[in-house]
């Protein structure tokens, strides 16, 4: 045999036959359903007022108040809908910030009321819940002032019209502000030079730069060097590369790179041309209009301000100077240096690049370009010279060339 199911309902309508009868007095029924008078009455009252058909009457009402004093006026949500479609990608705490500052004298809601007012509006799109790998903030730890550490990196190339586009982002590590974003067709070493030294002629040199380990930031050669993070290191810019697939070391960028893409190439323009348009419009919003939560709600460009060290003349760098117990030799065109009537590659990367050799035994240098430690030179008993390298442990790889220190 089934349980017999119930409901509030169904006990209250007990309640209004039983009264109906007319055995017991309102009292003794509300002891008998365990109820008190005052409730007893109050469906009372209700079922007999509404008419005795209606078993409407029987069920809870809403306690939603009829009207609020503190509800957000028509016009006011219309404005905040209005704001919300001329930015769609801005979030409630982006936009009230906004909002205050443009409007002092408007006494504005929440930044709750702000995203309630955005999913009754239809203005939200639920977003799917992924698992994410937690933030690794320490890389970032000593970057305390404008201009101590530059993010650089690729953000994923497109089809612009016939061509590719690849877009270079810079962004002070610091103050968030982009410093550039430059839509490439080739993402190699020449044509990012080329950016960088109209960036750096602009916004003067960084004292370091992080990007990821590939071309044309880094190579496998000794020192992980390439032909530009050679040209940094000559300009006094130390170069700090992530842990292989971490990415998330570079996270401040990464999450620039997400807004603008939803924000420049979804679709993306017909040209490069126009593409770099969108781009500069974007720079410029990002910098100056839109505000960031880690700044206290204020746009980048108020906590930014150009680097007091000015790119060289000639912009290709010095030569570095190495203590008087050391050696120095010039590698060729093709980054081979010649030691005792010997040529050696040395790195590919290193073309006419003066290098120091420190004497560590009667027949073994250590090689240096400036502050890294490339390797180290051997003579074997059979005369013959060789190019070694024992690089300290690295965690990013495993092993790897030591970290680089001040220049000598």
């Amino acid at each position: 045999m089934p349980w017999r199911e119930t409901s509030p309902v169904n006990e209250r309508k007990h309640f209004i036959d039983a009264h109906q009868r007319g055995e017991l007095s309102v009292s003794e029924l509300c002891r008998r359903f365990g109820i008190s008078r005052k409730t007893g009455y109050k469906w009372l009252e209700r079922f007999y007022g509404d008419g005795a058909d209606d078993e409407e009457a029987l069920r809870d009402r809403s306690r939603r108040p009829h009207s609020h004093p503190r509800a957000v006026p028509t016009w006011l949500e219309e404005a905040i809908v209005q704001s919300r479609k001329q930015r769609p990608h801005w979030g409630p705490k982006k936009l009230r910030a906004v909002l205050v500052h443009r409007n002092p004298g408007v006494e504005l809601p929440a930044v709750s009321t702000f995203a309630k007012i955005f999913r009754r509006q239809g203005l939200v799109r639920p977003r799917r819940r992924t698992r994410r790998t937690p933030p690794a903030s320490a890389p970032f730890g000593a970057v305390a002032a404008p201009n101590a550490l530059w993010c650089v990196d690729f953000k994923g190339h497109f089809a612009v019209g016939r061509v590719r586009c690849h877009p270079l982002t810079v962004m002070d590590a610091h103050s968030r502000y982009l410093i550039a974003c430059v839509s490439l067709r080739h993402p190699d070493a020449v044509h990012v030079r080329r950016a960088f030294e109209r960036i750096f002629d602009e916004f003067g040199l960084p004292e370091a730069i992080r990007t990821d380990n590939g071309p044309p930031f880094a190579s496998p050669t000794a020192g992980g060097l390439s032909r530009l993070s050679t040209w940094w290191l000559k300009l006094g810019i130390r170069h700090e590369r992530i842990t292989p697939g971490k990415p998330q070391q570079n996270g401040r960028h990464e999450r620039m790179h997400r807004t603008l893409k939803q924000e420049t190439a979804m679709p993306p323009a017909s040209s490069l041309p126009a593409q770099q348009r969108a781009f500069d419009r974007f720079r410029r919003d990002y910098n100056h209009e839109r505000p960031h939560e880690a700044l206290g709600q204020q746009a980048p460009a108020s906590w930014y301000e150009p680097s007091r060290r000015p790119l060289p003349v000639p912009s290709w760098g010095r030569d570095f100077a190495y203590p008087e117990d050391f050696d120095t030799v010039r590698t060729d065109k093709h980054g081979s240096a010649r030691w005792y009537g010997h040529s050696l590659l040395i790195s590919a990367a290193l073309p006419h690049e003066l290098l120091g050799l420190e004497a560590i035994a009667p027949d073994a240098w250590q090689v240096h370009f400036g502050p890294v430690a490339l390797g180290r030179l051997e003579r074997p008993a059979s005369g013959r010279f060789r190019l070694r390298f024992e690089r300290a442990p690295d965690p990013r790889r495993g092993r790897g060339a030591t970290p680089p220190g001040p220049p000598v």
